[in-house]
Formats: C-alpha cells, structure tokens, sequence
C-alpha cells in the first residue's frame, strides 16, 4: 500500500470500531458517518477569508471540530486494549485520526497568529489545569467595548487613531463592528479536567463496590474482626521515607535477568502525540549483564564530546521535519530546550515527516520488538509510539513489545531521590537519575536531544542495577521480580 491509500484503509475499519466503541472519552455517542465524511489526507481545518468574521468562524469550527477528533482519539486506546476478542484488528483509524488532528492543529495555531497580526485578539499561552491552553483577550490597541464580555470593538468610532484601527483603515475588507472572543477560547484544560473528574468518580465507584463485595463475604463474616476491605489501611501499606508506596509505574521495573535493550529517547514539538510531532529520535542499545558484543565499534562521537561510548554500541539519531505551516510559525520553547529550530525542519526543505514515513517507522518497530526497550516515563514514548507507528499499538497488544522505564527505578530504589516540598516523590528527573548514578558529571545538564539522552539514561541504570545487585536489593530483593521483568501484554482469556 502506497502513498495516502493507508487513509482509505484506515476508514475501512470504521464498522470494526463503531461496534466495540459507540461513545467516546467524554460519554458522548460517536457520529462515524461524520468521521468517514472526513479527508484525513488532505486537511480537515477551514480555510477562510481574509476578513476577521470569517477568521473568527474559521477559529470556532476548527476548535469544534479537534474537540470531537480528540474526544475519539482518546477513548481508542482503552478501547483497543480492552478488545480481548479482537473485534477491531488494526490500530490504524487511530493513528490517521491523530496524523488529520495534528494538522488541524496547525491550522488552529495559524489562525491565531493570523488573528494578532489584525488586532482581533492577543495570545497569551497559560497553564490551566492539565493543559497549557492559548487564551485570547481583547487587543490592547483597539479599545476593547467590554472587557468581561469578550468583545474586540474595530469599528474605529472609540479608539481613535490606535494599531486596531490602523489596520481596518488601512484595508480594502469592511470590518465587522465587533468579534467575539467569548466563542473561541481553547476549552482543551475544562475537558481535561472534567475527563479526569469523571475517571475519578468511576475508580471511587469501582472500590466502593469492591468494598461492598468484601463485606458481603462469609469468610469475611465469620473471621474474627472481618476481612480486610480493599484499599483500606491494611491494603495501602504504610511508605515513608525512600520508600514510596508501590504504584502502577512498578509494572516497568526491570527483573533481575534483564541483560540486551535498546534505549531511546525522542524529541517533539510539545506533548501531545495527537497534536505535535516527532522530530528526532536516538536509541543505542547495551547489555545490562553480559559482554558488549565482540565486533561492534568501540567509540561513538556524540554531541557532547565528554560522553564515552563505553559499552553502548548500535547508536543511531534520526532527524525529522514538520510541515511548511508548523515551520512557519516557529517554536521557540523547542529550539531553546533541543537547539533544534524548526523553521529549519519545514518539509518544503528536504525533511521527511516521521508520520509520513512508512519505511523509518517499520525500521524502528523491527528494533522496539527485538528486545526490551527502556525509556525514562517510557509512557511518554509509547504514547506517541502508539499514535506514530503503524504496527506499534498491534504488537503492543499481541505481547510482542516489553517497556522497561527508568523512571520507577529512580523513585523506588534510589535512596539519592528524597523527597522534597518541591519533588514530593523525590527529584526523579532523567538529569538528577543520570547525575546520582554516575553517568553525568554535575557540571553538565541533561542534552535533550534523543541519542545523548539515551545515552546517559542506558549508563544509570547499568550502574543502578550493578549496585542493587551488589546490596540484593532492587530486582534482586525480596519483592524483585525473576526474569526481564518490565512491562509487557498478551491476549487474555
């Protein structure tokens, strides 16, 4: 299958999941006549006039529109994992939802930055919540009518001589006397938070009736002071210190026979894998336990030239691009935290698109499935693996792909990772892991950019578990798991 028809194969499954998913993540019934209406290839935003009333609309259906994509995108993955009959065979719709929805979003953005440069609004990126959303005010220089109703005035009679009116005059297109903002605020942190709230109620649901359960048990009527109730105080432990309490990141802890894996970082315009992009990947592999393989090269030049291969062989970095409108407007978060400045990436340049990129992405599958792949908040990695990579989600499920994380190792058996008002749980940062197990020098800063990471990550935790092995802690204590350990998935019956 060649070029774009991956998108018409992809609404081809539609029946599959509008059997097994008929609502999506925020409990709403799924109109998928609407989504087989959708041109995943070629864009799914709205192109509008020049005027500000027809970019105004333009902004308001393209944020509906991502609100409902994203509402979908959302609900996939449970839905495909809980699938333990294999209704739904392919992960594909998915990930062509994600690839419309990310250029949706450049379309968003460009409609906002369009908005500012005719004084329809200002911009202002805040933190809500969950979510770094993009709030609009009135623009300062045009004499906003009403602050508290989200009104932009640019017909000119109030402000005087200010930019906003500047820009009406200086224009062949009538203005309409007022925008409204109140209708195209980014409502992205308000789901997000109510989705949460809804997940919490159903967990509280969940052990409540657990509970109920428990206390209905006639073992648990006629044991002498009853059955202890799940999640109650006899459940929960009592962690304190450098011990945390076991959560569910521990299913990524590695066992004491992991040997061979491959490490790897990726870098993205932001993080969101149904929004942004891939736009460099490292990973090198190492062997936790036996002989670095006879034959491999014994030195690797890495950005920083005080890193030492040592025993990592197989390094390979991939640099990928964003299209022309993501390029255009920059992003100067990202080329401040990598160096990599994506108006340098545009397509139109000679860089492949990771998502458009059938061969680097079955490249990188081959190797994800070879051995354990390790990753620091590895959940970061599959989120985007699973949204990026055609077969990824697939071999996930069918237990071919196991995820070790750094992460868990930092916080659970580190004793350097104490907790702090600023770290509750210790500063668990890949820079503070890689600084306490030896493998950055504490002049030095995390890179940031896929292979170096990689790097310094891969050489913590051989230290880490060469030294837990010394102590018989770790994989090698008493709730140490035999085996790779790490997290992994099968059928079930």
């Amino acid at each position: 299958m060649t070029d774009r028809a991956w998108f018409d194969a992809a609404k081809g499954d539609i029946p599959q999941w509008a059997a097994s998913m008929p609502k999506d993540a925020d409990g709403t019934t799924i109109d998928w006549d609407w989504v087989r209406s959708l041109d995943l290839a070629h864009g799914v935003g709205t192109i509008p006039e020049s005027t500000p009333q027809s970019i105004h609309d333009a902004l308001k259906a393209d944020y509906a529109t991502r609100e409902r994509l994203e509402s979908i995108i959302a609900q996939c993955n449970s839905a495909f994992m809980t699938d333990f009959d294999r209704f739904i065979g392919s992960y594909r719709l998915p990930r062509a939802l994600a690839y419309a929805n990310r250029r949706l979003n450049d379309n968003i953005n460009t409609l906002l930055h369009l908005g500012e440069q005719q004084h329809l609004w200002a911009v202002s990126r805040e933190r809500r919540g969950r979510a770094t959303i993009a709030v609009l005010k009135p623009y300062s220089g045009s004499g906003p009518s009403n602050d508290d109703q989200g009104m932009l005035d640019l017909s000119g009679e109030a402000g005087g001589t200010s930019a906003g009116n500047t820009a009406a005059e200086n224009s062949d297109v009538k203005f309409p006397t007022t925008v409204a903002l109140d209708d195209v605020q980014d409502r992205t942190a308000a789901i997000l938070d109510a989705r949460a709230e809804r997940r919490k109620a159903q967990r509280f649901q969940k052990r409540a009736g657990d509970a109920a359960m428990a206390r209905a048990n006639l073992s648990g009527a006629t044991s002498p002071g009853g059955a202890a109730l799940p999640g109650g105080a006899a459940a929960s432990g009592n962690a304190t210190g450098h011990h945390p309490k076991p959560d569910w990141r521990d299913a990524y802890l590695p066992g004491r026979d992991v040997d061979a894996v491959m490490g790897i970082d990726i870098e993205t315009t932001g993080i969101d894998p149904a929004r942004d992009y891939i736009i460099d990947v490292g990973f090198e592999f190492m062997n936790m336990a036996s002989p670095r393989p006879a034959g491999e090269p014994e030195t690797y030049a890495y950005e920083q030239g005080y890193y030492a291969a040592g025993d990592a062989y197989g390094q390979s970095r991939l640099a990928f691009g964003v299209p022309p409108e993501n390029a255009a407007l920059g992003n100067a978060l990202i080329a401040k935290l990598t160096g990599i400045d994506v108006r340098g990436r545009s397509s139109e340049t000679g860089y492949r698109l990771f998502d458009e990129w059938p061969q680097a992405q079955a490249g990188l599958l081959a190797r994800l499935t070879q051995q354990p792949y390790v990753a620091h908040n590895a959940t970061f990695e599959h989120s985007w693996f699973m949204l990026n990579v055609a077969g990824y989600a697939e071999s996930y499920r069918a237990g071919r792909i196991t995820i070790i994380d750094t992460l868990p190792m930092s916080r659970q058996w580190d004793p350097g990772a104490v907790p702090t008002n600023e770290h509750p749980y210790g500063d668990n940062t890949l820079d503070a892991y890689a600084k306490r197990q030896g493998a950055l020098d504490s002049a030095h800063n995390e890179r940031h950019l896929g292979l170096e990471d990689s790097h310094i990550m891969l050489v913590a935790m051989k230290h880490h578990l060469a030294a837990l092995k010394a102590q018989g802690k770790g994989p090698w204590g008493s709730t140490g798991r035999a085996g790779v350990g790490g997290k992994s998935c099968g059928r079930k019956r």
